[in-house]
């Protein structure tokens, strides 16, 4: 790991997500923003981050999901920026995996001290692993014949249909797909698409991923449709 941390920042105020910027560059660190979750996976792809911070009330998908996401993928060190500060919503996030909630508005003092101790903590982890990288850094999904394999090993069995739609979302992988788009991949052109049909597999799917405890890497982003997230080149 470097002295200083790669921050990402999920925010979609653009004055606030500047300002966050600006100061965490003066303090020596790297650091990229986006306003939605959806162009921060697509970033995520091309620019590594080693600390996430992620508003809940984002345009689509939440922040909530984000956190969740992220956990179980990688080492990342995540903190929650948000304006909703009750005890149930500090719980959820925490819960999920953050590792610290802030209550905006941001006092920047506290967040460089926050920032610093979770880089801290991170580079000491970073010390136990031999590879000096994230477990997610270098790994690759991979889709079987009747499987998808995780990074880390783990598999999930797929039915025919499930395993057509991953083939697809993986051709497009990190790009993100109409359900439209990937019920006439599945089942042929149609004028109006009945697109219940992707809905049905797509929670058939989750729900099974659930059960295992199996990460999959689906997301789901409001109005446009779905994207596969994947670290691959």
């Amino acid at each position: 790991m470097t002295d200083n941390a790669r921050i990402a920042i999920i925010e979609d105020n653009d004055d606030l997500r500047e300002e966050l910027v600006f100061f965490l560059q003066s303090r020596g660190h790297s650091v990229w923003g986006q306003s939605s979750a959806e162009s921060f996976w697509k970033q995520l792809h091309r620019t590594p981050a080693d600390i996430v911070l992620v508003d809940i009330g984002l345009p689509g998908e939440d922040g909530f999901s984000v956190v969740e996401y992220l956990r179980t993928v990688g080492t990342y060190g995540l903190i929650v920026i948000s304006a909703r500060g009750s005890r149930d919503d500090q719980l959820r996030g925490l819960g999920l995996g953050a590792d610290h909630y802030l209550i905006k508005p941001i006092n920047f003092a506290d967040l460089a001290q926050t920032v610093q101790a979770l880089w801290s903590r991170l580079q000491k982890q970073s010390s136990h692993n031999t590879t000096g990288q994230t477990p997610a850094s270098g790994a690759k999904w991979q889709l079987e014949h009747n499987s998808l394999q995780a990074p880390d090993g783990r598999t999930l069995h797929l039915t025919t249909q499930e395993h057509r739609l991953i083939e697809a979302l993986y051709r497009h992988r990190n790009e993100v797909c109409s359900k439209e788009m990937l019920h006439n991949l599945l089942f042929g052109y149609e004028p109006e698409p009945d697109t219940h049909r992707i809905d049905v597999i797509l929670n058939r799917l989750r729900s099974k991923a659930r059960q295992q405890h199996f990460p999959l890497p689906l997301r789901t982003i409001f109005g446009k449709g779905v994207v596969l997230v994947s670290h691959d080149p």
